[in-house]
């Protein structure tokens, strides 16, 4: 597995490199010295005085030259002083073969300007490159008078459109770099966000399963009908846990408080709590109650498997600046855990999600006993639904259920309704 998941990494990189080509080295700026050709001309025709100072002064620079072509295309080797006192080096020599011999070895100050644009990039390349061309125009003047304007304007082009185009593409690749950095991001945030939603959705409706199982058996040899109930109530939440599923495969799922809250009073019940539901305050908007609705889910369901609690109490306050969200229990929470380990997954997903909207999640042992998590979140009334709630929506949290359906016992909770599948 890990060999083919290499390769498959492997292969990736070599797609990406394909389609973004292979990045510049210093050959692409070895072609120029081919405008040496007519200093190495006037040495094989005798035309230089001293070929011997001259074939090394050659030598040198083409050594240096090149020696700077390739370190120009590292970072941290352009910026290293090796490669500064090359380029004073290279500068030195230029001079000295230009004040020399003058005629074609004139053209090693383009060159020159190349290795400078190359190395030297920047804000303050154009200081550096009039400098260089104003140089090179006064070499290139007193050894051949008017025609040195030539050797002038062609070190101020080199020396700038190298670094241009360089220092462009330099940043076009960068660019793509992190657009694939942004792509891979955003394909891990997503398959947390998977993650965390099945972790939430199948943790909740499997204990949901087991405790309204669990009911239904020891319903079964005494009141048939309680217990037919029961099980009606897990036909469905497995439907419904179906269309909640592929709802977040697709992203689109939103939670809504009073669906949780009225879930949960039916788990607890199931499970011998006492429920309590408190709400106050305006009505909270969309984003708001869908992240509540994870809270109470996730909170509701960890007192259901591990506290042992005879009584759970949901509140919800939601004042002007910010809204609470308050789970409590008497119970005494996982067993044997100590305090410092409290939080497991679904906790550490609720505390993510809710850092992300500007809100914060505290979980553990509460002051009398038993186990707290509470939520806070902004206030956001921006897509609350308007108008007042009833008495009734607001002790329970939701609007008020219709009444029951098939005959029930007492304390049983009220059966959702069937779900079609597609």
């Amino acid at each position: 597995m890990r060999g083919l998941r290499s390769r498959k990494t492997c292969r990736a990189h070599g797609e990406r490199e394909r389609h973004a080509g292979p990045p510049p080295t210093g050959f692409t700026l070895l072609p120029w010295l081919l405008m040496g050709m007519g200093s190495l001309s006037n040495l094989f025709q005798g035309e230089t005085p001293n070929p011997l100072i001259g074939g090394l002064g050659l030598l040198t620079f083409n050594s240096l030259y090149v020696f700077l072509a390739f370190r120009a295309f590292d970072r941290r080797k352009r910026d290293a002083p090796a490669t500064r006192v090359a380029l004073l080096l290279l500068a030195l020599l230029t001079c000295a073969l230009a004040i020399g011999y003058g005629g074609n070895w004139l053209l090693f100050f383009p060159l020159l300007g190349l290795a400078v644009g190359a190395v030297l990039r920047g804000p303050g390349l154009g200081r550096w490159g009039w400098s260089l061309a104003v140089l090179a125009g006064a070499v290139a003047g007193v050894k051949e008078g008017w025609d040195g304007i030539g050797i002038l304007y062609g070190t101020f082009l080199s020396t700038m459109v190298t670094s241009a185009i360089l220092s462009l593409s330099e940043a076009v690749r960068e660019l793509r770099a992190a657009r694939e950095e942004l792509a891979r991001r955003a394909v891990e945030e997503e398959r947390l966000r998977f993650s965390r939603d099945l972790h939430d959705l199948l943790g909740h409706t499997l204990s949901v399963i087991v405790v309204k199982s669990e009911a239904a058996r020891r319903l079964a040899p005494r009141d048939l009908d309680a217990s037919l109930a029961q099980i009606n109530d897990i036909e469905s939440v497995g439907r419904q846990a179906l269309t909640e599923i592929r709802e977040a495969v697709t992203g689109y799922r939103e939670n809504s408080l009073a669906t949780e809250v009225d879930r949960a009073r039916s788990v607890l019940t199931a499970a011998g709590v006492e429920p309590t539901v408190r709400r106050s305050g305006a009505p909270l908007s969309a984003r708001t109650e869908a992240l509540l609705g994870w809270v109470v889910r996730e909170a509701v369901t960890n007192a259901v498997r591990h506290s042992g609690a005879r009584h759970c109490e949901i509140a919800v306050h939601g004042a002007a600046d910010r809204v609470r969200l308050t789970v409590t229990d008497d119970g005494h929470g996982p067993a044997g855990a100590p305090p410092s380990a409290v939080g497991g997954t679904g906790l550490k997903g609720l505390r993510e999600r809710l850092t992300a909207a500007g809100g914060t999640l505290t979980a553990g042992p509460g002051p009398h006993g038993g186990f707290t998590v509470t939520a806070e979140l902004p206030q956001d009334t921006a897509g609350a639904e308007a108008g007042p709630r009833s008495e009734a929506e607001l002790s329970s949290g939701g609007p008020t259920p219709p009444p029951p359906l098939p005959p029930q016992a007492p304390g049983m909770p009220t059966p959702a309704p069937e779900l079609t599948l597609p």
